[in-house]
């Protein structure tokens, strides 16, 4: 069937240019001025975000270190529930200012803090709540964290779990004496669920990378060895 001729030249046109390929060029080629939009955007964002910082970050991790003053005091002398929610003299406890100072690396701490208080106090589900928002970095903290999460498994008598974590704080450790710490309870848990291969994995690994005559824990692991394989 024959189309019939619009009388419309504009539809023509507009026809006919939809049938022409264009070639593909690079947005930057083809459109420069998007291009400034978006690199003005970016440098607004991070401007914006250096001001954040300097204007309402710094001032408010002063203020976080101001306030948890009274919270720490009281977790030194082992009063963790006080330290957790009422320290007193009108000072908040950790579990307030870990939410009031989200963000800050204060406010990390106080997730740290409140972590280990819940554990203390036998609250063990939130001790794991806060510890999981615990950021920790460094040579030490990534260790601690897998281990206070396999202390909080292994009180609940999760114990699959708590074997998974010891054995992530013994990966995560940079330092000897914590790998060894977290090894020998790995191997300790690992003995008591029965899973004697595993427990000898872990206290030969004790033995042979953390070689050091000064710490009793290596002094005695061939004792760890003897008990969890009586025929060696």
């Amino acid at each position: 069937m024959a189309k019939r001729k619009s009388d419309n030249p504009e539809i023509v046109e507009v026809q006919e240019v939809q049938n022409v390929k264009t070639p593909s060029v690079p947005i930057w080629e083809s459109n420069p001025q998007l291009v400034t939009y978006v690199l003005g955007g970016i440098a607004l964002l991070v401007a914006g975000w250096l001001l954040y910082k300097k204007l309402i970050v710094a001032p408010k991790e002063k203020e976080a270190v101001a306030a948890m003053w009274q919270a720490e005091l009281l977790f030194g002398r082992d009063s963790f529930q006080m330290a957790l929610e009422n320290p007193g003299g009108g000072f908040e406890g950790f579990a307030s200012l870990a939410d009031q100072y989200s963000g800050t690396k204060a406010g990390n701490a106080c997730n740290y803090y409140a972590a280990i208080c819940n554990l203390q106090m036998g609250n063990f589900d939130e001790a794991i709540n806060y510890m999981n928002n615990y950021d920790g970095s460094g040579e030490v903290l990534p260790a601690i964290k897998y281990g206070v999460l396999g202390d909080c498994y292994s009180e609940k008598q999760d114990f699959a779990k708590a074997i998974d974590f010891y054995g992530k704080a013994a990966d995560a450790a940079k330092i000897d004496l914590v790998a060894i710490y977290y090894l020998k309870k790995l191997g300790m848990l690992n003995e008591h669920e029965g899973n004697k291969d595993a427990a000898m994995k872990a206290y030969e690994r004790i033995k042979r990378d953390f070689p050091n005559q000064q710490l009793n824990d290596w002094r005695d692991v061939e004792k760890y060895m003897y008990r969890a394989n009586p025929e060696l």
